[in-house]
Formats: structure tokens, C-alpha cells, sequence
């Protein structure tokens, strides 16, 4: 473990002994996790999960409202390709902003396209 404050998280990849959450910018780390956009992106990465709904737009932002409208009307396949050209991008590669709107791209076209494939 590295210095203090360590902030440890646990889900079923990191199991009993947990990972450790790497900070996203130069603030100290109660400012980091104080802000409720980034404590909620940390829960969502790391818990690998999505507070926004595709279904009802429930606790998405107008940028994610906008891209769920905008792929919602394409079929299954295309969504697909679109995932997977995503997948193959890495968000650590990329400036903190744009690695966290790919992040949510993603869980957005993994929920419709669970959502087009439950339809057919």
C-alpha cells in the first residue's frame, strides 16, 4: 500500500483483500472523493455499475440522456459493433474526461444492447 489515506474497494474480482483506488487528479484526496461527480464516477467504475438508466433516463446527465436517444434507434448490431470498437480503447490513455465518458458510453450500449437482445 502506498501512502495515507489508502481508500479500498471490494467486489468479487478483488475479493477479501480489495484494490486500491487510484486518485484521478493532483487535489488531496478528501477534495478528490468530497465531490459528489467524482465519488459518484468512483463508485460506478470501480463497482462497475451505472447509475443511469437507459430504460427512463433515471439519473443520467443531458450529455448521456443525448447518446442513449442518439443509439437507442440502431439496431442490435450496430450497438454491438460500437461496444466493441470501444472496448478496444483504454480510458487510462486518454485525459480523465474523456476516459470517463467512454466508461459510460460503454455501460450505456452493454444496456441497450442487453435491452435490444431481451426483445428479440
Amino acid at each position: 500500500m502506498g501512502g495515507w489515506p489508502t481508500v479500498k474497494y471490494f467486489n468479487k474480482e478483488t475479493g477479501l483483500d480489495g484494490g486500491t483506488y487510484v486518485k484521478k487528479t493532483d487535489g488531496a484526496m478528501c477534495d478528490e472523493l468530497g465531490d459528489n461527480e467524482m465519488m459518484t464516477a468512483y463508485v460506478e467504475e470501480y463497482g462497475q455499475t451505472s447509475l443511469c438508466s437507459v430504460k427512463d433516463g433515471a439519473g443520467c446527465s443531458t450529455k448521456e440522456k443525448g447518446y442513449i436517444e442518439k443509439m437507442s434507434s440502431k439496431p442490435v448490431e450496430d450497438l454491438q459493433k460500437n461496444l466493441t470498437r470501444l472496448e478496444n480503447m483504454d480510458p487510462k490513455a486518454m485525459k480523465a474526461e474523456l476516459g470517463d465518458w467512454l466508461i459510460k458510453r460503454k455501460k450505456i450500449l452493454k444496456a441497450l444492447v442487453a435491452e435490444g437482445s431481451d426483445e428479440l
